[in-house]
């Protein structure tokens, strides 16, 4: 039988979530520190049926994945997607712009940024605040979403030394986010 290239792209696509979803499984499994028979026992499916989900040759429902998740003590969220504007300020360098602010787990928003060659404390507050302007400044999608966390940045921002193109570009989604909270400057 032969395919639309719409229902070939669509194939590939379902293959590609159902792997992801796999590993998500797996990965929600092992940090639980349970073997799939006794997360399939106390999620109410089979161990031949989590193996096809964590091998991404079967997907769940999204009631399914749920309750899986959650017998392994993880739930399913809906998370918005950060994407990045690439800038170049008058002098040339380049920067990237979210669509919105990151939220980062807290070992991470406190942890160790190393950031062109270097590494920062960011649980310091003025190690953080010298990543974020290295980061802002020049950082690439990537180590934005490792390191920059957008409630510290709030908390930092008037503190940032950052050339003016560079702060008018951010300033926006700083300003929208102390809206939001009810912090003003």
């Amino acid at each position: 039988m032969v395919s639309s290239p719409m229902e070939g792209a669509l194939r590939q696509e379902v293959t590609f979530w159902a792997a992801r979803g796999g590993l998500l499984f797996r990965q929600a499994r092992q940090a639980a520190s349970l073997n799939q028979k006794a997360l399939a026992g106390v999620s109410g499916t089979s161990r031949t049926t989590l193996s096809a989900y964590e091998h991404g040759r079967k997907s769940p429902t999204l009631e399914t994945a749920g309750r899986i998740l959650d017998a392994a003590g993880f739930r399913l969220a809906l998370e918005a997607k950060v994407e990045f504007a690439a800038r170049v300020t008058g002098d040339g360098r380049a920067f990237h712009v979210p669509n919105r602010l990151p939220r980062l787990p807290v070992a991470a928003a406190l942890g160790v940024a190393r950031v062109h060659g270097r590494s920062y404390r960011l649980a310091d507050r003025d190690e953080r605040r010298v990543a974020y302007t290295v980061l802002l400044c020049g950082g690439g999608p990537r180590e934005l979403l490792e390191h920059v966390d957008g409630v510290l940045l709030v908390e930092l921002w008037d503190d940032l030394v950052l050339p003016g193109e560079i702060r008018s570009e951010w300033w926006p989604l700083v300003e929208e986010a102390r809206q939001e909270s009810g912090v003003m400057n």
